[in-house]
């Protein structure tokens, strides 16, 4: 329970960031997504075993902040880790490359889900101009800062759950 009460201001930290830096620094109308990048990165961790708790308080706290429909970002972020962790479980064992190809996933599962959930709510978007203004230029940023921020999740992961010497 502490440990999933350790995302909250790791969250927190990471949405004021993303707000304050990162959403200044737009490649034609996309910006990177930290926090779904944090939770890919938590989601494909060997030792992470609170992986969708933390999920749940990321999709709240981005949910809380965003104009989307409330469940959009709370349903992608919990389909991601899913994903992340069925990846992590099964296929991957080179994790670099499951944390860049999750986050291509990741980013077109989110901005899937924002589309339809947007209109759905009566906000009608042109697909074209949506996928190469937004989620295209989107993923490319959020692939440049995937790897910083796996190098971020795997040194918190090893101090969150630390090897246990027998």
């Amino acid at each position: 329970m502490l440990v999933s009460l350790l995302g909250i201001p790791i969250f927190t930290v990471l949405l004021m960031l993303q707000l304050a830096i990162v959403s200044r620094l737009p490649l034609l109308q996309g910006t990177a997504d930290l926090l779904m990048l944090f939770v890919i990165g938590w989601a494909l961790h060997e030792r992470v075993k609170h992986a969708w708790q933390w999920s749940l308080i990321a999709g709240i706290v981005v949910s809380l902040v965003s104009a989307t429909p409330f469940f959009a970002p709370l349903f992608a972020y919990l389909i991601v880790t899913g994903i992340g962790r069925l990846l992590q479980r099964q296929v991957w064992q080179t994790p670099i490359l499951a944390m860049l190809l999750m986050t291509f996933i990741g980013t077109m599962i989110y901005h899937g889900i924002t589309f339809v959930a947007l209109f759905f709510i009566g906000t009608a978007l042109p697909i074209q101009e949506s996928l190469s203004l937004v989620t295209l230029p989107s993923t490319l940023l959020n692939l440049i800062f995937a790897l910083p921020i796996f190098v971020i999740v795997n040194d918190l992961a090893h101090w969150v759950y630390p090897v246990e010497v027998i």
